[in-house]
């Protein structure tokens, strides 16, 4: 089935309800997991007396990016860079929004050239509107962009202060959200952008406060349960029809399979072991 095609609602009434869903073809930027392992710790997900396997994790992740091929999309690969062993999580990369190319400042030392190195491959690609930050941000791990607002998080990783840095740069209105459970570090470990008007989110990650600014903000959202949210089911990509999440998550492939999307199951459980999975192994690279 082609990728353009669209999805004609059958059902129950609230599938009837909706437009049918059009998949967007996407450029990506992915990092393959050469150098992945587990050495050091800087979330809870992370053990290094848990052996990992590198074989399985470059084929897991092979896997995500064929799929993505199949689908229709354009994935670009930047070089993995030796001593980065969690550089494969591309999202946290940086953050491009109509060709802008804000740039990632890691709040651990482990991590702090993974930023240096994808501005380099921005740069080597031939963008020109780059902005090296200022204040700590993990790039897309934080800043999710739906239609034309962003939704940005904080409360361990992302310093609040470049949630106004992203908007001054990008011209676009920052929704800061405030996360609380420390298995959900990165705003796209709880929340996941489903199409332009659409998400899906674990409420118990957010404040009170943030709970219901989504709320107001997306009253039709779909809502994780502990179990999915558990499996990292909240770390996917949507293209506005197929939405690749991991395999366990299975109450949200219902959810999703209920509102027209064609939910696709993805096993990154090796990934996992660091804290990440689909959306943090793809970085979206939104030129116009």
């Amino acid at each position: 089935m082609p990728v353009t095609d669209t999805i004609v609602p059958t059902g129950s009434t609230y599938r009837a309800e909706r437009p049918a869903r059009t998949a967007t073809r996407r450029r990506l930027l992915m990092c393959r997991p050469r150098h992945y392992d587990v050495t050091y710790s800087i979330n809870p997900w992370m053990n290094p007396e848990r052996s990992t396997d590198n074989t399985l994790a470059v084929s897991q992740w092979e896997r995500l990016r064929d799929l993505y091929i199949e689908l229709g999309h354009n994935v670009e690969e930047v070089k993995p860079v030796e001593d980065l062993p969690d550089m494969v999580f591309a999202a946290n990369g940086a953050t491009v929004v109509d060709g802008k190319v804000y740039g990632a400042r890691f709040r651990h030392a482990e991590r702090t050239a993974e930023g240096p190195a994808y501005l380099r491959w921005f740069q080597e690609h031939g963008y020109t509107d780059v902005l090296w930050p200022e204040y700590i941000n993990e790039g897309e791990g934080d800043f999710l962009t739906v239609g034309r607002r962003i939704l940005a998080g904080t409360g361990f990783r992302t310093d609040v202060r470049a949630h106004t840095e992203a908007q001054e740069f990008f011209g676009l209105p920052v929704t800061s959200l405030t996360l609380v459970d420390p298995r959900h570090y990165h705003l796209d470990t709880a929340l996941a952008v489903l199409s332009d008007d659409e998400i899906m989110y674990y409420p118990e990650a957010f404040t009170p406060g943030s709970r219901a600014v989504l709320r107001s903000l997306y009253p039709d959202a779909v809502l994780a349960s502990a179990e999915d949210a558990a499996v990292f089911g909240l770390n996917a990509f949507s293209d506005g029809r197929h939405v690749l999440l991991p395999t366990a998550a299975t109450g949200l492939h219902a959810q999703l399979r209920a509102r027209g999307f064609e939910p696709i199951g993805v096993e990154l459980t090796e990934l996992l072991k660091a804290g990440g999975s689909v959306k943090c192994c793809t970085l979206e690279l939104r030129d116009r």
